[in-house]
Parts: C-alpha cells; structure tokens; sequence
C-alpha cells in the first residue's frame, strides 16, 4: 500500500475487519480487537499514530518476561561512561559471525544519546546475521527501529504484513510492533537507528515547494498477512535498555486484519528526488534529508536520517564536495555500497565514522586537492550511497566501539600535510 503516514485498512480475510466502529462486542470469526499506539492519545491529530488489529489471540495471553541470557552487546541511552572523547572517529566494517547468528543476536551498539526513558536520543547498532530467526520473534519497546542493509536482503515478518527489504532501500518498524527477520542471501549486515524520540516524518519542504526530496507515495506498507501456527514461539523483547524473553504457544503474527496509520514501512533509496545547487556554492546537507524525528525545538532534530546518492555536480566556481565544516549537530555516517565523495579511502561499505558537534571535519588532503584542481565541468557521481545519522545531542561510542580492533587509529591522518596558505607579502 502506497503512501506515508496514510490511514490504511487491509484485511487477509475478507469480512475481518468490522464498519463503522472499532471495537464492536463481538469482532467476526471470533477474532480480538487491539489497539496500537505509537504516540499518546492526546497528540494532535495530525501527528497521532495508532492502529486497529483484529487477531486471533490477544497479546496479552503470555507468561512473565525473564533476562534474555544473550545481548551483553546491546546498549540503550544513557550510554555508560564517565566522559568520552571528542576525536573524529572512523570503523571498518564488522565481519560475519563464524557460527549461525540471527539478527537478534547479531546486533551489537554502536553509539548513542539521550535517555530512552525521557522519550529523546537515539542508539546507533551495527547487525551481522547468518542465520533466520526461527520460532523466534521481537519488538522494542524503547524506540522505533529505522534499518539500513548493506549487505543481503531481509524479509520481515511483522503481525502487520510482510516487507522485504534489500541493500538500498530501508525499513522502519514502530516502537513495539513484533517482527521476525529472515534472511533471502544466507547471510546480512548492516546499520539499525534505534529512535527514542518522536517517530520518524517527513520533513518539511520549506521554499522548496510542495514537490521533492521523498515522495509520500514512494513509501509501501505492507497488506495484512496472518500465521495460524500452534506450535511455541520464543519472544524477545528490548525494554529498560535490557533484553527479555518468554515463550508463547502459537505465533504471534496473527493478525487477519487491521487499519489505521501506525504501521511498518519501506523506501526504495533509488527515489530520492536529489536537489542541489544550479549555480555556485555546495547547499546545506539538510536538502538530503529523508526523514526526520523532530526536537522539542523548532527546525533542530532528534534524529535526520540523510542519505547521499548518485547526483549531477555543476556548481561553477564551487568546491564540489562536502566543505569543511564545524557543526552544532553530530553526525554517525555509514556507507551502503560505492565510495564517499569526501574521503578518497578508507571508508568502507559497512563501515562508519562518527564526527562529534563542533569538531571540525570535511574532505581529506586528497579529495580536497583533487577537488580544488579539478576541471569544472558538469559530472555525475554514478556509483555511491552514503548515510548520516545527524542528532542534535553528542553521540556517545560504547565502550566496544573504541576497543574494537575495526577503530581505524590513522583516521585524523587524513587531514594531515595540507599546505598553509599563501599570502602576498
């Protein structure tokens, strides 16, 4: 089903769903209505999210939750730490477990801000799978789940309907939506935004006008598709910053039909209307904005998921890549496939760095001379796709992050030798 945001109704059997209300006495073929919510009831109604499921067992008939006795990798906001450092920061990629690993236990924490039980930050994961998720399901009650694969594609199973989703393109799953992960190639990596903050939007347009950047229409929700498996299920959950499991008798994916606009999604990064300058100067990275999960101030967010994909360079008289800058938002960067128009090397697919706010960065010693000697003439760069995690909070590295041997030391060597400029006189 097309559409962002949209108020969708799909039922998998046809008369599942009932007309006219909500929660009728007696729901058809005996099902259970359930509401989901992904903001409080009393948002205002254009940013208010919540579904209607008709399943046939009510999410609440489950034991107690126990310790999840993996996940010693996992880390939510408050990041532990006393202090941390400022430096540039870059990773190379993580490698594929030896032994069979599902998406659960193939996530490892990355960085993160904020604080998931005060509603504002994020948390930034890395995954490696080599495995499917068998009898086996999920869901974050601490934030909405905005996942970007670099290698392999996924199948998502969610009690909503099911979405596959491959390298360049991306999926988000609400907060607490349940979700069984698949794996089409045999094997998966890629980057997970763990959002404790308002849900994901739009942004909006401004000056641009009503057309550009992502289309609504470009953005697909799955149609109800339901499991009548009895048989036990083991449900994981993320809360409190910790994981916990218990074991159902059926599966959870029951739902036969449901309506309403809190729903998973997914966008093909390929449509991205890129707009950029047609005269001089390189325009502000916010132009590449896909989505946005907004602060409690105005025009600074929690989370800007940009991306920087294949474009037409023509700026006349302009340093053509990104520009040396010092910046009050920080900035997680990773890199689907293609090289960085702003590092000559170094950053690799499934790999990131991380730039903290207000410590300077931009191009290194090679793609900024190569840029600055470089014959102006219109140019396209073809094979690319790099992201950015943009928070208006410090991200913090775990603890693993800067111990790993994938911490690349030589990173600041990069902006090293750059000839001081020469003045007459």
């Amino acid at each position: 089903m097309s559409g962002f945001g949209n108020d969708f109704a799909t039922e998998a059997v046809k008369g599942a769903l009932p007309q006219g209300r909500n929660s009728p006495q007696r729901p058809a073929f005996g099902l259970y209505a359930e509401q989901f919510s992904g903001t409080a009831f009393t948002v205002p109604r254009d940013h208010n999210r919540r579904s209607w499921l008709y399943r046939m067992r009510p999410s609440a008939m489950h034991d107690a939750f126990a310790p999840y006795p993996w996940g010693e990798a996992i880390e939510t906001g408050p990041i532990a730490g006393d202090s941390f450092p400022p430096n540039r920061l870059r990773w190379s990629p993580m490698d594929l477990p030896e032994s069979p690993t599902d998406w659960v236990d193939g996530l490892v924490t990355w960085a993160g801000n904020g604080d998931a039980a005060m509603l504002s930050g994020i948390g930034i994961h890395l995954y490696a799978a080599t495995a499917s998720m068998e009898n086996k399901a999920f869901f974050d009650a601490d934030g909405e789940l905005l996942i970007v694969p670099q290698m392999g594609g996924l199948r998502l199973v969610t009690e909503m309907g099911v979405i596959d989703v491959a390298p360049n393109a991306i999926a988000v799953i609400p907060r607490g939506l349940k979700f069984r992960v698949e794996l089409t190639d045999g094997e998966a990596r890629g980057y997970v935004c763990e959002n404790y903050g308002a849900p994901f939007r739009l942004p909006d347009l401004g000056p641009i006008g009503s057309n550009g950047l992502a289309n609504s229409r470009d953005f697909l929700t799955p149609v109800a598709a339901f499991e009548d498996r009895d048989e036990p299920c083991e449900l994981v959950q993320k809360f409190g910053g910790a994981l916990w499991t218990t074991t159902l008798g059926h599966s959870p994916f029951d739902v036969v039909g449901w309506h309403g606009n809190n729903a998973p999604y997914t966008y093909d990064l390929a449509r991205f209307n890129t707009i950029g300058t047609v005269s001089f100067d390189h325009p502000d990275p916010s132009i590449f904005t896909v989505l946005t999960s907004p602060s409690a101030s105005p025009g600074t967010a929690n989370c800007d998921f940009v991306i920087f994909p294949p474009r037409w360079m023509v700026g006349e008289d302009t340093f053509r890549p990104p520009w040396f800058h010092r910046n009050v938002m920080s900035e997680y960067m990773g890199l689907i496939h293609g090289a960085y128009d702003a590092k000559a090397g170094g950053f690799a697919p499934g790999g990131g760095s991380l730039h903290n706010c207000m410590n300077a960065h931009g191009p290194d010693k090679a793609s900024a001379q190569a840029a600055m000697s470089a014959e102006l003439k219109p140019h396209k760069i073809e094979d690319t796709m790099a992201f950015m995690f943009e928070s208006c909070l410090p991200i913090r590295p775990t603890r693993h992050a800067m111990e790993t041997p994938l911490l690349q030391e030589d990173y600041d060597d990069g902006w090293d030798g750059f000839e001081k400029a020469g003045l007459p006189g």
